[in-house]
């Protein structure tokens, strides 16, 4: 099983190579040689198994290298009932006869990112032990909130491994700034950027594409590595839950064999819906993606007109997870709809970073069309699909899961959707309180209280016990130091 580059598919990893080195020496992501396809009898025969055989089933493909048993074994272990509050990590909700949530927001950190960063550092390990690789592991991870918690939990005392993320510094929620100010491990290190996300993604991809800096780590011991889904061992296992529940969708009658479904995911680096385009195209029956922006509805823009532009104006939402205008995983896409012509998708690749811009041809757009829709919401607009959802349901989203549903009510015609709901209500309290048109405070804290009290239920512990964590990571750097500061970790 091989992997190659989007760029130049003459450059080959075996899938647990690829998960080493994160990305590209050319800067293009890796990509899977072939895909397997289930077909309706054997998608039947999936449904039988829990969700750590099915992940396992579904890796085993991709990483034949370190075998089904001894992923069965690692999947036990990330999705162990203890760090997802039961027996089975993601939940699904009804919320009328048309529309299910996918809850994936269950883990340690209390976002969809535990689904597949608490199976990384496994994978991570298990393919260096495949490669007989004993070098330490620097993970290098931009993240514009969500990603750097879940990277810190699921790499935290790992051995081997030692992690360094980087945020924007006034980007990310308060409590996701707590989550990973006051984290505690002795292997990880935590870099608050002067700039927003983009920023600090484009300086994680340029470190990788310094050789200098990979020689000079190499000459300690140490190799880089990613924890973004930029690394196709973040993007696969975010792959099952799509396919996982597809399957309880048709064991709970939702729907028939061969049914088709739309799904629509709040969309920022392009990762978690092109999960759901990859689980389709290895045969779950998908109708439609919903790409969902917030008011950097960059990715809307580009599915309407083709345009991908990037010289707009940057906006800090309330879905902050979402603020992004360089999703690195189009580029995936990209390959694809270019018929895997690396050529291509490297030329796109190149206008973007020489232009700030590319522009589909009419062939291109038409073919991104029939497969994805595009809409978008501003603050206003989700704060009041908060409210909407509560007062008709009885049910509380989170304000990147109301950009979904905003994107879904703008469909023109109505299908059976799966929703994927991304993220806790309560890491976005003061947000949402808002939406459910109760007046916030300035005490994050309370805020918990103030929505845990709305619903009658207790606040998440993740969350309330931060209050009582010293901060460990406070100073703001300039991301012209961003190289200096992953050199200062060689010697660590």
């Amino acid at each position: 099983m091989e992997f190659y580059s989007t760029r130049n598919k003459s450059y080959r990893l075996s899938g647990e190579q690829a998960v080493i080195a994160g990305i590209a020496p050319d800067g293009g992501l890796f990509l899977p040689c072939e895909l397997p396809c289930y077909d309706g009898e054997e998608l039947n025969r999936m449904k039988a198994l829990d969700y750590p055989q099915l992940a396992a089933k579904v890796m085993a493909f991709f990483f034949p290298g370190i075998g089904e048993q001894k992923l069965l074994q690692a999947c036990r272990k990330a999705y162990a009932p203890e760090k997802f509050g039961g027996e089975c990590p993601v939940r699904l909700h009804g919320l009328d006869g048309n529309t299910v949530m996918l809850e994936l927001w269950h883990g340690p950190t209390l976002a969809f990112k535990d689904m597949a960063l608490q199976m990384l550092p496994h994978l991570l390990s298990l393919s260096l032990e495949a490669a007989g690789d004993a070098r330490r592991a620097l993970i290098l991870t931009a993240t514009s909130g969500d990603t750097g918690k879940a990277a810190l939990e699921g790499f935290t005392d790992v051995p081997g491994t030692q992690v360094a993320v980087f945020y924007p510094a006034y980007g990310v929620s308060e409590m996701q700034r707590l989550q990973m100010a006051t984290h505690r491990a002795q292997n990880v290190a935590v870099f608050a950027v002067d700039g927003n996300f983009d920023d600090t993604q484009t300086g994680v991809k340029r470190i990788f594409a310094d050789a200098a800096l990979r020689e000079e780590a190499a000459s300690k011991g140490v190799f880089l590595s990613s924890a973004n889904s930029i690394n196709v061992g973040r993007l696969i296992p975010q792959i099952v839950y799509y396919i996982y529940a597809y399957l309880q969708l048709l064991s709970n009658g939702c729907v028939a064999p061969g049914d088709a479904i739309d799904i629509a995911v709040p969309t920022g680096n392009f990762g978690n819906i092109l999960a759901a385009w990859l689980a389709g195209k290895m045969g779950i029956p998908v109708r439609t993606l919903i790409c969902a922006s917030n008011r950097n509805n960059i990715l809307t823009d580009f599915f309407r007109t083709g345009v991908y532009d990037t010289r707009r104006p940057f906006y800090k939402t309330g879905s902050p997870s979402m603020d992004i205008l360089v999703s690195s995983n189009l580029e995936r896409l990209l390959f694809y709809l270019c018929g895997e012509d690396d050529e291509a998708c490297a030329g796109l690749m190149r206008q973007l970073a020489q232009t700030g811009s590319y522009r589909l041809t009419p062939e291109l757009l038409q073919k991104a069309q029939q497969q994805f829709f595009a809409a978008c919401a501003d603050d206003d607009q989700t704060a009041a699909c908060i409210g909407r959802v509560w007062e008709g349901f009885g049910y509380c989203v989170d304000p990147h899961t109301a950009v979904a549903l905003c994107a879904l009510s703008q469909r023109p015609d109505t299908h059976f959707t799966l929703v994927a709901s991304t993220a806790s209500p309560y890491k976005f309290s003061s947000t949402v309180l808002r939406g459910l048109g109760r007046r916030p405070s300035q005490d994050e804290f309370e805020n918990l209280t103030l929505l845990a009290q709305f619903l009658q239920e207790k606040p998440p512990e993740q969350l309330s016990s931060l209050r009582s964590l010293p901060l460990r990571f406070e100073q703001v750097y300039a991301r012209e130091s961003m190289p200096d500061l992953v050199r200062g970790l060689f010697k660590n």
